[in-house]
């Protein structure tokens, strides 16, 4: 299990108003309305897929990606991008400060999420995250080598992957240091690939006194923090800022690499929430 961070002020949930859940069960309705036939969509397009298109997925990703940003449309929330996706394969590295990144990141592009192991066994989140693609990495040594060969197969396949280098979430409002060692799998990868850092920042809606609003960390529970969001009416935003991309042989070491990046994520927080943990 990956450590999680805590914040030394707990956080302070929103009431939710008899409207607000109102609001919930129709957001929930129609959501529900996309996801169970898109799971069997999924299912029979990846059964279909490698006939035509080998190891790639290109009809699932597009439906993935459409989903995605129809979620975000149904949830509310404004979606404000900064910059450019990289078009070739590669990986992208981003701040994780909840599990509204799915739909943040998700929209802007096409991408494969690796995430942690656990995440596999988490009851309905597991299936899902199992049915669009997810790579799942265990940080024990001794599968290195075969996780390694699991990352080169995707990003041979053509796809890009998606990281969270601070191995856990936060309140938003910080940028925790990143994990050198989630860059060891890129070692023997080859040497022209690029890495695209992404920024993240959440604007909590108006007259919320909590900033932390869209932030799930630590020991929260899933339930009432989606209850919280997906309550709310008007939301507030998310702002995506992706930046240049960097060449990993340009950096000596994975150390190197993986302060480069960081500096850069770190770079487009606000100024009052670039903390560093």
């Amino acid at each position: 299990m990956s450590p999680t961070w805590e914040s030394r002020q707990p956080a302070k949930m929103a009431k939710v108003h008899p409207i607000g859940w109102l609001i919930l069960a129709l957001r929930l309705i129609v959501l529900a309305a996309i996801i169970v036939p898109g799971v069997f969509v999924v299912l029979i397009l990846r059964l279909i897929e490698p006939y035509f298109f080998d190891r790639r997925r290109p009809l699932t990703a597009w439906l993935q990606r459409w989903a995605i940003w129809a979620g975000l449309r149904i949830i509310g929330l404004r979606y404000l991008r900064e910059g450019q996706p990289m078009r070739d394969h590669g990986a992208v590295v981003a701040n994780h400060a909840s599990w509204m990144d799915i739909f943040a990141l998700g929209a802007g592009q096409a991408i494969t999420f690796v995430s942690k192991a656990e995440v596999a066994g988490w009851p309905g989140i597991g299936f899902l995250a199992r049915l669009v693609g997810t790579v799942f990495i265990n940080r024990n040594p001794r599968q290195a080598d075969a996780q390694r060969n699991q990352l080169k197969a995707e990003l041979d396949a053509g796809r890009k992957l998606l990281f969270f280098p601070e191995g856990t979430s936060t309140d938003g409002m910080r940028v925790l240091p990143f994990k050198s060692s989630l860059f060891a799998a890129f070692a023997d990868l080859e040497t022209g690939m690029r890495i695209q850092p992404v920024t993240v920042v959440y604007i909590a809606p108006d007259g919320v006194e909590e900033p932390r609003f869209y932030g799930w960390w630590g020991d929260m529970d899933l339930g009432p923090h989606m209850v919280q969001v997906l309550s709310r009416f008007p939301q507030g935003g998310v702002r995506v800022i992706y930046h240049e991309p960097l060449r990993i042989s340009d950096f000596p070491d994975r150390k190197k690499l993986a302060q480069a990046l960081e500096t850069r994520v770190r770079s487009a927080m606000p100024p009052e929430s670039a903390l560093p943990g």
